[in-house]
């Protein structure tokens, strides 16, 4: 069994301490069957910095992007563009929106998303995208720049039925993160419930949100397999149906060959 961990800030986790180091975080992952991770970047410094630490892996794929909440007056689009065309890079992001934390730079927000949206169409590479107290103005902003013609998901998705079902329409996948766990998120387990599970990804985003029995603690990929068992509850299917098919649709959106896990690597 394989399951990937399709968005995780990998190097922010507790190096020299909760993990001794990149390695470490990973054979704790591929214990619990988790072979794969999206080390996703928010930053372009940061974005950087991660390659530069976890170096290239098989194991490991990046994104590069800017994520909404730090753009600090804004940035270098034509750096994005240089630094995403690299072939370590699958995709574009974390863009997106969010209003729920910053207001005062909503143009601003919106034109770095539009400038992820064309950059990936014309690299064609998926989007990672983050929303947050944004679902209008992320479906028109989606809409307005065809971000269709390059696809993507929208990560840790904590929406409602209605905007998982226009991302649908646009030809995205829906990222389920530990927050489904969580025992107050029962709207957000009626989207699982919809959500088809050929269109269905699972993440951690650590080393935040870590799932229900771990919650509190520090995230890690390990942990998507705690998201991936509820998960396959919630759906009436088979951990091995659920791991399967959303490590082909993970494949399949940012255009990865992904490694086999073998039993020996995973401890079973």
């Amino acid at each position: 069994m394989l399951l990937v961990d399709s968005h995780c800030h990998l190097d922010s986790l507790s190096f020299g301490g909760l993990h001794q180091n990149v390695d470490d975080a990973l054979r704790k992952a591929k214990e619990h069957d988790v072979g794969f991770v999206l080390a996703v970047a928010t930053t372009l410094p940061g974005y950087q910095a991660m390659t530069a630490l976890i170096g290239q892996r098989s194991d490991v794929a990046f994104s590069c992007g800017v994520h909404p909440l730090n753009l600090d007056g804004g940035y270098d689009y034509a750096e994005l563009q240089r630094l995403a065309a690299s072939e370590q890079v699958v995709a574009l992001g974390e863009t997106g929106l969010d209003y729920f934390y910053q207001q005062q730079n909503m143009t601003l927000q919106q034109e770095s998303f539009r400038q992820h949206i064309r950059i990936a169409r014309q690299l064609n590479k998926p989007l990672i995208v983050h929303t947050r107290e944004a679902r209008h103005d992320t479906l028109a902003v989606l809409r307005e720049e065809q971000a269709d013609e390059c696809g993507g998901v929208l990560h840790c998705f904590t929406e409602d039925i209605d905007t998982a079902k226009a991302l649908l329409d646009l030809g995205f996948y829906i990222s389920f993160s530990g927050i489904v766990t969580f025992r107050n998120a029962e709207s957000l387990r009626e989207v699982a419930r919809y959500v088809p599970l050929e269109r269905m990804l699972v993440e951690t985003d650590a080393p935040y949100l870590a799932p229900v029995p771990h919650r509190g603690k520090e995230n890690q990929p390990a942990y998507v397999r705690d998201v991936a068992e509820y998960l396959s509850v919630l759906k009436g299917v088979t951990l091995q149906q659920l791991a399967n098919t959303t490590s082909e649709n993970f494949s399949r959106l940012f255009k990865i060959a992904l490694p086999a896990i073998s039993s020996a690597e995973a401890g079973h």
